[in-house]
């Protein structure tokens, strides 16, 4: 008699009892926040050794201790660690941003007193220090055309260095270019104020005003743009670096020449990068006063000729109303910050979105 014998399957392991690790909830980081903050302040207060301040780096101090220490009681060592490093990457955020916000603040609730039509359709000829009128239309007009006479010297010139050197330049011409663009970048404005002033201002404006040298909004851009002109060349150089080489190499292949490559693949997927830094530089030149106050002079009557007579601008004209000794100068100069802020970003912001739709026209 044969007994069939059936062998016996393996049991499967045993499963745990739950497959999810303990969290913290997720009212445990508010709450820690909520009570150092409030621990913070009574120790600060409390001992009256600081303000506001002091219980805001107090607290995140003792946030952070009390994070790790009831993360590593529940989630363990690991996430502890995890948890604190992301908490420090939040607060940088934070502090990064903060300055920010409190300019934006400060220009935006200082600067709307005077935002009226009076402030921009007037300037401060015939303007007293007990007149509570006048306005920097004057200092606009020189702004813009200051910065745009700059930008239409520079933009040209400096994307085109920056095309040789990435495309053709080679050798010591070439590095050369590089090493005068990288000195160019530190040279301080006073600097190129006074080279402007002692070049165009006293030695070439008296041959077009019969013998005597003159200020004007002309010598300014010229001013600026030597503060351009390098940080134009240098971003651009970057940008046109960060393009891929397939995309030369398959014009290349398809008989496409140089020049029509650089034109038509390598510079307009650049262009983004181009344009940032193109605002970068014409941000930099708008904000510039020591240029405009030696080679311009300043004024506070309106001119719309550029290559004659002193000319202001926004910058300027807060230089020159933070210093007045009126009550209603601050007024003044804080609604032209503003202005010029504002300024940047509409010229920013709409030259982002010529380029993005010139780019997806492609």
């Amino acid at each position: 008699m044969t007994s069939t014998l059936t062998p016996s399957r393996p049991r499967p392991p045993a499963q745990p009892a739950t497959l999810r690790a303990r969290r913290l909830p997720a009212y445990a980081a508010p709450a820690i926040a909520v009570a150092a903050v409030l621990l913070a302040a009574a120790l600060v207060y409390g001992a009256g050794i600081g303000g506001p301040v002091l219980v805001v780096v107090v607290g995140a101090l003792l946030y952070l201790v009390g994070l790790y220490a009831a993360t590593n009681a529940v989630e363990g060592r690991r996430s502890a660690r995890n948890r604190t490093w992301s908490a420090l990457i939040h607060s940088a955020f934070v502090l990064a941003v903060l300055p920010l916000a409190s300019v934006v603040w400060t220009l935006v609730s200082k600067g709307s007193e005077r935002l009226d039509a009076n402030f921009f359709g007037t300037s401060m000829n015939n303007i007293g220090a007990r007149d509570a009128n006048g306005g920097a239309y004057h200092a606009i007009i020189g702004t813009l055309e200051q910065v745009g006479i700059a930008a239409l010297i520079t933009v040209p010139l400096g994307v085109l260095c920056a095309i040789y050197v990435v495309e053709y330049g080679r050798g010591r011409f070439a590095f050369t270019i590089r090493f005068f663009v990288d000195v160019m970048t530190g040279i301080p404005s006073i600097v190129t104020g006074l080279f402007v002033l002692a070049f165009w201002v006293l030695i070439v404006s008296p041959w077009f005003n019969d013998g005597r040298p003159s200020f004007s909004g002309f010598a300014a851009a010229l001013a600026l743009s030597v503060l351009m002109l390098p940080t134009i060349v240098r971003s651009t150089e970057e940008m046109l670096r960060l393009v891929p080489a397939p995309l030369r190499e398959g014009a290349y292949a398809l008989g496409v020449p140089k020049w029509k490559t650089i034109l038509r693949v390598v510079l307009p997927t650049a262009l983004p990068g181009i344009v940032t830094g193109i605002m970068l530089a014409i941000a930099r030149a708008a904000g510039e006063t020591a240029p405009v106050l030696l080679v311009a002079g300043g004024g506070a009557s309106i001119n719309f000729n550029p290559f004659e007579n002193n000319q202001s601008s926004l910058a300027l004209f807060v230089y020159q109303q933070a210093g007045e000794a009126s009550k209603y100068s601050p007024a003044r100069a804080w609604t032209a910050a503003l202005t010029l802020v504002a300024l940047v970003l509409v010229l920013t912001v709409a030259a982002k979105l010529l380029a993005r739709r010139n780019r997806l026209g492609r």
